[in-house]
């Protein structure tokens, strides 16, 4: 691993996430509870056993890593994905928006709701648990939403980025990145995020935002055989 973000979900479990890392030196990933996110240190057949043995008959697990994936033995690939890592190149000046609100633990089962809807990837009703979600409601309905995922040392991932359908083209994922990005930068932190190669619309929005492509990222869904 040449970079701290090659391996964002290893980096992320052993310093800031740490403390909701299960495994150990060679493995480690998220709870189930909180995110399907595993990784481990190299590739090597030690390493690919215990990240093997953390994962129970049936379950899945995501990988995201700019290296090429190499699935432990005794798992079926269930999905395949080309991705991209964008980086911030600039620094984000506070957003003042009275819309925008903070969510909490009343909120989880609508952000879970709306991130079914829409899919911008992985999602639970755990997902408070790795950082700070904000969100925009219309008559007490959650209609967009974005938040906090991979925390590295010096960087904080943007995630769950996602609008309504009935509520698109309003702007407001825009809003809720620079919202989100700029309180990261407050912290004295720099933002970074993930998105699908193949999204071009999302690609290019993030670009103009001031996020440049890093490198390309390998995605794989797993599934322990039973």
């Amino acid at each position: 691993m040449s970079h701290v973000l090659d391996r964002p979900v290893w980096s992320a479990l052993t310093s800031r996430h740490a403390a909701l890392a299960e495994g150990g030196g060679f493995a480690r990933r998220y709870p189930q509870s909180v995110h399907p996110f595993a990784c481990c240190r190299e590739d090597s057949a030690a390493n690919l056993t215990a990240l093997a043995e953390l994962a129970l008959p049936g379950e899945e697990q995501v990988f995201l890593q700019a290296d090429k994936i190499v699935v432990p033995p005794g798992f079926d690939t269930v999905a395949l994905a080309d991705g991209v890592q964008m980086v911030a190149d600039k620094s984000f000046h506070p957003v003042e928006d009275a819309r925008i609100e903070m969510l909490g633990e009343p909120d989880a089962r609508a952000m879970l709701d709306l991130a079914t809807l829409t899919r911008p990837g992985p999602f639970t009703m755990r997902a408070l648990s790795l950082g700070e979600f904000w969100g925009i409601k219309a008559s007490g309905r959650l209609i967009a939403m974005a938040g906090e995922r991979l925390k590295v040392e010096g960087m904080t991932e943007i995630s769950g980025v996602c609008t309504h359908p009935e509520f698109r083209s309003q702007g407001l994922g825009r809003l809720l990145t620079v919202f989100v990005a700029s309180r990261i930068c407050a912290r004295g932190e720099q933002p970074f995020l993930h998105t699908h190669a193949a999204n071009e619309t999302a690609r290019a929005l993030y670009g103009k935002l001031g996020f440049r492509l890093r490198t390309q990222m390998n995605i794989a869904v797993i599934k322990r055989l039973t």
